[in-house]
């Protein structure tokens, strides 16, 4: 027999974050493409940031048929959240700019590769990288790089770093309730044991 979950942030009822998750407003306009595989993951920050966000969409597949009018927004510049050849930092964005539509992948490195392989439309956007990224908050995951974020923190630190005039702390909140009671549940000594060095 399965727990009852919340319908919103699809936690265990008993665990449900909807109280936490703000509802922030954003002249950036955010897209998040996620694998299938995060969809029923315990920490799904892609949902999170979605929720938390006025300005944003979170879309579920491997494919997307209709990405053609979601990347064309009018009045947005479309740029995709990803390292590769030819990225620029991202910097502060101007009243006089166009607003950016943010794509953001969200996956694993290898899962958020597929997707840009799977949709030639995402793989051919000019591609943005954050700067100075923070140390990350993700105390459960084990990462290769060390400047690995989790899909809600790269979202914040990218838009704090286009928004510097707006606070985007505030999507955090959530976030690391879900850190702190997964560690409760697992308990603490297993917690050291596993995760931290």
């Amino acid at each position: 027999m399965s727990r009852a979950r919340c319908e919103r942030c699809l936690r265990p009822v008993t665990h449900c974050l909807c109280a936490l998750i703000p509802r922030l407003g954003s002249r950036t306009r955010v897209l998040i493409l996620q694998h299938p595989s995060e969809v029923n993951h315990a920490l799904n920050t892609a949902r999170l940031a979605a929720l938390g966000l006025e300005n944003a969409q979170l879309l579920v597949g491997e494919v997307f048929e209709d990405l053609h009018r979601q990347l064309n927004v009018p009045g947005y510049q479309a740029r995709l959240l990803f390292p590769g050849e030819g990225a620029t930092t991202l910097i502060a964005q101007s009243a006089e700019q166009a607003p950016m539509l943010l794509v953001v992948p969200d996956g694993t490195w290898r899962k958020a590769r597929k997707l840009l392989h799977l949709n030639p439309q995402l793989a051919a956007l000019p591609r943005v990288t954050l700067s100075d990224p923070p140390c990350s908050r993700y105390r459960l995951r084990k990462a290769l790089d060390p400047d690995a974020l989790s899909t809600l923190e790269a979202i914040v630190h990218a838009l704090q770093t286009l928004e510097p005039a707006t606070s985007f702390d505030a999507l955090l909140r959530p976030f690391e309730a879900l850190i702190e009671g997964q560690i409760a549940a697992m308990g603490e000594d297993t917690f050291r044991r596993n995760h931290q060095k």
